[in-house]
């Protein structure tokens, strides 16, 4: 049956790439759609009330600064709700906001939120009031979410484009971005949930007695408001510290499926809009190919460890997979699939704790956090992260026959080549120093309040590895809520959204400056299984050169310690 569900899983996700991909094609190109008579008068009220002028385009360092400016005053708006949330009217209680709200972990949540990391140092329920969770939270998860499909478009338009000083009009993409696909599907989504059971309510918390006899707060709240946008949007930050493991977030199978989706199939259309803006439709698939093919050897790898029976029952006459920190109405299935789709993806919504994975089975998502949203990824950052993959692909291939490489009618000369190769080197100059001081020094070592040695090194590079990938999951045997994690996480945040997309859209700028080279007989096809194959190698290849050895020190250790 898991494999069944993997198969319908991945079916889906496919069958609508295709319709999907055609429509944000047309929201892209500003091209007419079935909402256009309801949305189109919203849409010109706001760029008069904004002072928009939907016709003047931008160039790719403006769009950049755009996109910059507007997350920092998002930033700003955030942190400045979270620090005087006291004062906002309406639950919970205040006896029940036990973790305080420093000015660090302020600052640290409002970074993690604006960049669609949502890494939390903190258990919702017991720190936010409502109306921060809704004025604060669930607005960033709109924004946020539609500034990288955003930044998608924009570098998308690049590649397509001929002989062109602009990539488009940053207002514009995210006033659509908003319109066309965020608001209609979150409403939708956030109207099924209701109907399966996720609260909307500005309730009091309510105290319940047990079987056992004792008293149980459980906390309330508008959590419908929240829980599909984060996934949509490609967040994944939860209402509650338990995030998808709670029943009020994700009650049922059916809930835990759908959320995969909504993380997915919006990344995944990406590619098939990239095959029809650049009029290469094979080249998208084979792109989208080469994620499911990396998504399927992750899935299988994650299955095989956490079904094996736990070599700590060896002796016992105990049967069946590791159950640690998964949720009974999951069970093993579901939680590998969320883990596998949640690190593939810029949105940690977890529904295990995966933490009690066996090391092989943490090593799958911990690998697809360093490769960094190849697999997916998130909103407007999956479509730009694979096709820098393929670009160092297509440079190696090109060393190999001698030609000046080009991918989809672009030429890759000396300057290109030097933003490609910064964009892959980014992540491990950043999540490797960061991991090193984090284990030299005391403040590092400090937040290892569970475990030690290599689950220990682990913990501490899944942390920076997923706030570099702007994922947000975190191994809990981390202790985070300090100065030191609050200050060093916010780091990789900033560059893993900042850093990495003005590469991308600085690529952009350079590609829709270019004419369209002709095909010949010496290009390298970019729309065959061969080309798939390269680019899968590459991304393999460039993750092993970069990131193994941290691995063999962390879960790769540990398993071969459970062997002896």
């Amino acid at each position: 049956m898991r494999w069944l569900e993997y198969a319908v899983f991945l079916a889906i996700v496919l069958g609508s790439a295709q319709p999907l991909g055609l429509y944000l094609a047309r929201v892209c190109q500003r091209e007419r759609t079935v909402l256009d008579a309801v949305l189109g008068p919203i849409e010109a009220m706001l760029y008069r009330l904004l002072g928009v002028n939907p016709d003047q385009e931008m160039s790719a360092g403006v769009y950049f600064m755009c996109f910059l400016l507007f997350g920092l005053g998002c930033a700003i708006v955030l942190f400045l709700v979270l620090t005087f949330q006291r004062w906002l009217p309406g639950g919970p209680a205040d006896a029940y906001l036990t973790t305080p709200m420093t000015v660090d972990l302020a600052a640290n949540t409002a970074v993690s939120f604006t960049t669609t990391t949502t890494w939390q140092a903190y258990g919702g329920e017991n720190t936010l009031r409502y109306l921060a969770q809704v004025v604060g939270l669930v607005a960033q998860n709109f924004l946020a979410g539609a500034a990288g499909l955003a930044v998608g478009f924009a570098f998308i338009r690049g590649i397509a484009r001929e002989r062109s000083a602009t990539i488009g009009n940053f207002w514009v993409d995210l006033i659509r971005s908003l319109l066309w696909v965020l608001l209609p599907l979150a409403l939708v989504g956030s109207l099924v949930l209701i109907w399966q059971g996720v609260p909307l309510n500005m309730t009091p918390y309510v105290s319940v007695h047990t079987l056992e006899g004792g008293t149980q707060t459980i906390a309330q709240g508008p959590v419908a408001a929240l829980e599909f946008i984060k996934n949509l949007g490609t967040n994944g930050g939860g209402f509650f510290n338990a995030n998808g493991a709670h029943p009020y977030a994700n009650p049922t199978p059916f809930t835990n499926f759908l959320g995969m989706l909504a993380i997915t199939v919006l990344p995944a259309s990406l590619l098939i809009t990239l095959g029809h803006i650049v009029h290469r439709p094979r080249a998208g698939w084979v792109l989208l190919m080469v994620m499911v093919a990396l998504f399927i050897a992750g899935l299988v790898v994650c299955d095989r460890a956490e079904t094996a029976s736990p070599p700590q029952f060896a002796g016992l006459h105990v049967v069946g997979g590791n159950m640690e920190g998964k949720e009974v109405r999951f069970g093993i299935g579901d939680s590998v699939l969320t883990a596998v789709v949640t690190s593939n993806a810029s949105t940690g919504s977890y529904n295990s704790m995966h933490d009690s994975f066996q090391p092989l089975g943490v090593l799958v998502p911990l690998i697809f956090l360093l490769l960094g949203e190849v697999v997916f990824g998130g909103l407007g950052t999956g479509v730009y992260s694979i096709v820098m993959a393929a670009l160092v692909g297509v440079f190696l291939g090109g060393l190999m026959v001698g030609r000046t490489p080009e991918y989809l009618g672009k030429r890759i000369g000396s300057a290109e080549t030097r933003w490609i190769a910064l964009y892959a080197l980014m992540t491990p100059m950043v999540v490797l120093p960061l991991t090193s001081v984090a284990v030299a020094v005391n403040a590092g070592r400090a937040g290892l309040v569970t475990n030690s040695g290599p689950r220990g090194f682990t913990e501490i590079l899944f942390a920076y590895a997923s706030c570099m990938a702007n994922n947000g999951q975190t191994l809990a045997g981390l202790s985070a809520d300090t100065v030191f994690y609050n200050g060093t996480t916010a780091i990789a945040m900033l560059v893993g959204r900042y850093g990495l997309a003005a590469l991308a859209l600085a690529l952009a700028g350079r590609f829709a400056a270019q004419r369209r080279l002709a095909t010949t007989a010496g290009t390298l096809p970019s729309d065959t299984p061969a080309f798939g194959a390269l680019v899968f190698g590459t991304i393999l290849l460039v993750g092993a050169l970069c990131f193994f050895a941290s691995l063999a020190l962390g879960p790769i250790a540990e398993s071969l310690g459970q062997s002896l």
